[in-house]
């Protein structure tokens, strides 16, 4: 018989996913907006150019995320990842709508990054991504 689940407060559970008011994971915690108060249509459109630059990224290499170009909370900018695999046919998320910041986006460069706390520290996960937000990583960035 599965042993019974405990009832856990919010903090509890917020700490369980690593989400806590004394280490929070925030998408725009670790880049300053700064250059976004003057001409926003010149920084959308070198957001744009950043975003439709490829990179030629192979199995092995370490990538880290363009600036200005993170949608998920990890890994953290600067943070290096190793590419796994390269998707031919990009992954589409079938559990999200048109409301959502990922419909129909292609996720199509697999990585891999250590995980940092729990039980599982220590350990490769991948996790899918749409590699026109990644470049190839350097210790600078």
């Amino acid at each position: 018989m599965a042993p019974k689940n405990q009832d856990l407060s919010s903090r509890q559970l917020l700490d369980l996913i690593g989400l806590s008011e004394e280490d929070p994971l925030d998408l725009l915690a670790d880049e300053p907006l700064d250059g976004l108060s003057g001409d926003l249509g010149a920084a959308l459109r070198e957001r744009y150019r950043s975003f439709t630059e490829p990179h030629r990224l192979v199995p092995g290499d370490l990538v880290s995320w363009k600036p200005g170009m993170k949608n998920h909370r990890l890994p953290r900018y600067g943070q290096p990842v190793v590419v796994l695999e390269l998707l031919e046919a990009p992954v589409f998320d079938g559990q999200t709508d048109a409301g959502s910041t990922y419909f129909r986006e292609p996720r199509d460069l697999v990585v891999g990054m250590l995980w940092e706390t729990g039980p599982a520290r220590g350990d490769l996960l991948s996790f899918c991504f749409d590699r026109r937000r990644f470049m190839p990583w350097a210790q600078e960035n």
